[in-house]
């Protein structure tokens, strides 16, 4: 028996965000259904762990992060377009990362970090680890560089370890960063803005990789209706989404070049 299609966007899908998140892929959806793509999802799915829902067959449509894409989800999943943001520190469909440390620490040289205590959402994760990598890697010098790491399991544990004084700095995508100073700030409190990454593209839309051809194309050009649709707009602005921009894993390069860089630095994990 065929399975029902999946859809999910757990990437900036905030408590305070819920409505508005779900109504964008209600516009999604009816863009989808109007360009004759088949089996589009009513809902959102959310019960289950995001990376469950990347690797599953019936998976239509989702948002994931650039390095996993990359790497253990290249096989399963397809690109379908990098979504543009209106947030500091993003360019385009490119984005950063926010170097945040505890407010009272007034260093502003990365290398004044070393033995610092470092929080991480996810070594899988491009604006949390592969890019915060890649900005140690020269001053680590192939040594140990952090006097202990914390994995926290995502971005607002990762802020919230470092304005409770259980971590020193961390790394956060621009996007959260500015969907939390508008809907929560007070999850910023006692941390600052130390730092940026240099930019790769954001966090891309995409589909499972066997989609057909005449679907992907009806997929996309759904995606592009939705986002430029008037209809949508009070949505696209809650979640500072100005656009989507046709990619292609090569644009995404950089990332494997900022993991490459790290590792000739002899800094191959963030320790």
């Amino acid at each position: 028996m065929k399975m029902t299609a999946t859809a999910s966007l757990p990437m900036y899908d905030l408590h305070e965000l819920r409505a508005q998140t779900d109504g964008l892929w209600r516009h999604l959806a009816r863009a989808m259904r109007r360009e004759g793509v088949e089996d589009v999802p009513h809902s959102l799915t959310r019960q289950d762990p995001y990376h469950l829902l990347w690797s599953r067959h019936n998976l239509l449509f989702s948002q994931t992060c650039g390095y996993p894409m990359l790497h253990q989800y290249r096989s399963v999943l397809r690109l379908v377009g990098t979504p543009r943001y209106l947030a500091a520190g993003c360019r385009g469909s490119d984005y950063c990362s926010l170097v945040l440390v505890r407010a009272e620490i007034e260093h502003q040289d990365i290398g004044a970090y070393r033995g610092a205590v470092c929080a991480v959402n996810s070594p899988h994760s491009q604006s949390g680890y592969n890019a915060l990598r890649a900005l140690i890697a020269p001053a680590a010098k192939n040594s140990r560089f952090f006097s202990k790491v914390r994995l926290t399991g995502s971005h607002i544990n990762s802020i919230t370890s470092v304005a409770a004084g259980e971590a020193d700095i961390c790394a956060v995508d621009c996007v959260t960063h500015a969907l939390l100073s508008r809907y929560r700030p007070s999850a910023l409190e006692g941390t600052r803005v130390m730092s940026y990454t240099p930019r790769c593209p954001g966090l891309p839309f995409v589909t499972r990789v066997d989609l057909d051809a005449d679907q992907f194309d009806r997929l996309r050009a759904a995606v592009h209706e939705a986002l430029g649709d008037t209809v949508g707009e009070e949505i696209r602005a809650a979640l500072l989404i100005d656009g989507v921009d046709d990619t292609a894993l090569e644009d995404y390069q950089v990332v494997l070049e900022m993991e490459s860089a790290a590792a000739e630095w002899g800094y191959n994990k963030i320790r």
